[in-house]
């Protein structure tokens, strides 16, 4: 007598294999988060040294958008008025995907990658019991 094999314990290996070939063409995620750490850091030391080119060339094209249409101005002299923490060591960092969230002791920075690399969607974001976290600067 023939045992029939559920569709589950063939679909596993398959899906296994296919995950290992899609995770390594995106480098490893220890990579990919120092990626993010790194734009992170680029985009507050920017600030921090008043260079508003440097720093709104890391923002997402929407963030980059929005902050200048909210500020009346253009977002190389807006950025530099926004209330970000220090560049300092980072605490901690999460990739999920195409998103990455880095976390420094006083900001919480979150990241998303475009053709270029990664670009910053938030900063100046701090967490609130229960409900979303509160971002200084943010895209639509």
């Amino acid at each position: 007598m023939l045992r029939r094999r559920s569709s589950s314990t063939v679909l596993w290996p398959a899906l296994l294999g296919l995950a290992g070939l899609v995770l390594s063409g995106c480098g490893s995620v220890d990579d990919r988060g120092r990626a993010a750490d790194d734009v992170a850091v680029r985009l507050l030391t920017a600030v921090a040294d008043r260079d508003g080119t440097a720093a709104c060339a890391l923002l997402a094209p929407d963030t980059a958008a929005e902050l200048a249409a909210d500020a009346e101005k253009p977002c190389d002299e807006a950025v530099l008025e926004e209330e970000l923490s220090e560049p300092g060591a980072v605490t901690g960092t999460d990739v999920y995907g195409q998103w990455a969230q880095v976390r420094f002791a006083g900001d919480t920075l979150f990241l998303a990658v475009f053709p270029g690399g990664w670009r910053v969607v938030a900063a100046g974001c701090t967490p609130r019991p229960e409900r979303p976290y509160d971002c200084a600067l943010k895209g639509s």
